[in-house]
């Protein structure tokens, strides 16, 4: 196992962002924080699962003949199902967790590494100070005990660190693993399942020879979020799947830290999508392509029975018209945003195996109604936008535990929130040759913790519209969702409840170099 110091070079001498501030927000304690050597946690009761999460130091042959010094999430089940755990092949990154809805669980976390991290459960809708919110991060030797029920329907979700500043080296240096949720309503269905079942994390990577490099261009990175030069499928490099002439499920996650994949099959082959960020749609829908900002997952069922026995297909991301601020585009890597570039290959080989044929019904969604909203017709606004340097939410940026009157909502509740992308200086154009590019400004993934929300309805203005309708085509807006991308000159309206936890959580930008430099915000959830 190797120092660390390594990977300090990488995600610390590159030019990351540091955690702001002396004083101790940063690292509060939790009240079901333990000491390092404790082994009862301090919340007790019994469990259905408890696994053992360690983040580590760690060294991988990523690329054939050398190795690079990555940071890890490792786990074991200590109670309960074995199968709960599962390692991803020979990946650096975590391994995926299976959970059933009702499950009470409980995640020791020991933090091994020479930073404060902490764990987020992204998508889950967890207590407050289950969810992973930076102001819990854990020091270097600390420890942290999760406990909570799957409340979540089955679906694809996915666990990553959150500490403030930080999230971005983290994540990119290996801290993140599928968490997949399964319930009685899915297993009905007999969709394809074991070895049929992908988990498909696609990440963009950079490399000096065989070493992992990181923000090679340090505040230019972190102004635009970090583009690799390297395409990886669960942390491996020209990702090829061998499969069966038969039906499979594909559960895609966009895991970069900033880049937008516009996902098609090669021979033009319209993608199933069957679930989104929240889990089943209602039915299946096709697509030509998926535009899928960072942290966005859809799950896709294709029948390779259909392809020639010995034949490839596919999976690529097309061309688009990807937002810019003027210049700072050029120059960073040479697979930039919006370029056209081969995400995978899957083989056909063998006998026709039995297939598990596509259900033309899927699942009873449950959606809320915008006349549930207590406001229908004055949604609340956030309006993305660049301001004194940095990215801003409402012209503000993260303050570990600050909400603002209008950041504050009732438990019981549900609710329209807007999310405006105005560009630039708060209106698409910055000055001084920041300008250009679809008003002017950069994409934003925007993701909500805790309950997920459905879109209501997208709107473009005129500057934007050209290029916006590269992307438009590929968005999957159907059922539950709790992250989605705001192109430049874009307003998504979304709706929201906020009827099962009170408390402090987050919603921010999911380009983690955004994030990290403050376009983040807190909202409260008061009692009813």
């Amino acid at each position: 196992m190797a120092s660390g110091s390594g990977v300090a070079a990488l995600v610390v001498a590159a030019c990351a962002p540091k955690i702001g501030g002396s004083g101790s927000d940063s690292t509060v304690a939790p009240t079901s924080s333990l000491a390092p050597g404790t082994t009862v946690p301090a919340t007790g009761g019994p469990v259905d699962v408890e696994i053992s999460m360690r983040a580590i130091n760690d060294r991988v042959e990523i690329r054939p003949g050398g190795e690079s010094e990555v940071w890890r999430l490792v786990a074991e089940v200590t109670d309960g199902d074995a199968s709960a755990v599962v390692p991803v092949g020979e990946s650096y990154l975590g391994p995926t967790l299976h959970f059933r809805r009702g499950q009470r669980v409980r995640i020791v976390f020991d933090n091994e590494l020479s930073e404060e991290t902490i764990v987020h459960w992204h998508g889950l809708d967890v207590p407050e100070d289950m969810d992973g919110h930076p102001r819990f991060a854990v020091p270097n030797g600390g420890r942290y005990v999760y406990e909570f029920t799957i409340e979540n329907r089955a679906g694809t979700y996915w666990y990553h660190p959150h500490p403030h500043g930080r999230t971005g080296p983290q994540v990119y240096a290996g801290m993140a693993g599928f968490l997949i949720v399964s319930d009685d309503e899915e297993d009905a269905l007999s969709l394809p399942g074991g070895e049929f079942d992908v988990p498909m994390v696609i990440q963009d990577r950079a490399f000096d020879g065989d070493r992992l490099v990181y923000m090679r261009n340090g505040m230019m990175d972190q102004m635009i979020g970090f583009l690799g030069d390297e395409v990886l499928v669960n942390g491996q490099p020209d990702a090829a799947f061998p499969v069966v002439p038969r039906s499979y499920r594909l559960r895609v996650l966009n895991g970069s830290n900033s880049r937008i994949y516009k996902l098609a099959w090669d021979d033009g082959t319209p993608l199933t999508v069957i679930a989104t960020d929240g889990g089943l749609l209602a039915a299946p829908v096709e697509r030509p392509y998926v535009t899928l900002g960072p942290a966005e997952r859809v799950d896709l069922w294709v029948d390779f029975a259909s392809v020639p026995s010995g034949s490839d297909r596919r999976l690529v991301s097309l061309p688009f018209d990807a937002p810019q601020m003027g210049g700072m585009m050029g120059g960073r890597s040479s697979l930039p945003n919006g370029a056209a570039f081969d995400v995978a290959s899957f083989t056909v080989a063998g006998a026709a195996a039995s297939t598990d044929p596509l259900p033309p019904v899927l699942s009873d969604l449950g959606l809320a109604s915008i006349d549930e909203a207590t406001n229908p017709d004055s949604a609340r606004t956030i309006v993305l936008a660049m301001a004194r340097g940095s990215w801003t939410l409402n012209g503000r940026t993260f303050e570990m535990t600050a909400v603002a009157p209008e950041e504050t909502v009732r438990l019981g509740t549900t609710e329209v929130w807007e999310f405006f992308n105005a560009g630039g200086m708060g209106g698409g154009m910055m000055g001084g040759g920041m300008g250009g590019g679809m008003g002017g400004g950069l994409a934003h993934p925007m993701h909500m913790h805790g309950q997920q929300f459905q879109v209501l309805d997208r709107t473009i203005d005129d500057d934007g519209r050209a290029a916006w309708e590269t992307v438009s085509g590929g968005y999957v807006d159907d059922g539950w969702k709790d992250t989605v991308l705001v192109m430049p000159g874009e307003r998504v309206r979304v709706l929201r409840r906020f009827t099962t936890f009170p408390g402090l959580f987050l919603y921010h930008c999911h380009n983690l170099e955004h994030e990290d430099m403050g376009m983040m915000r807190n909202f409260r959830i008061d009692p009813a």
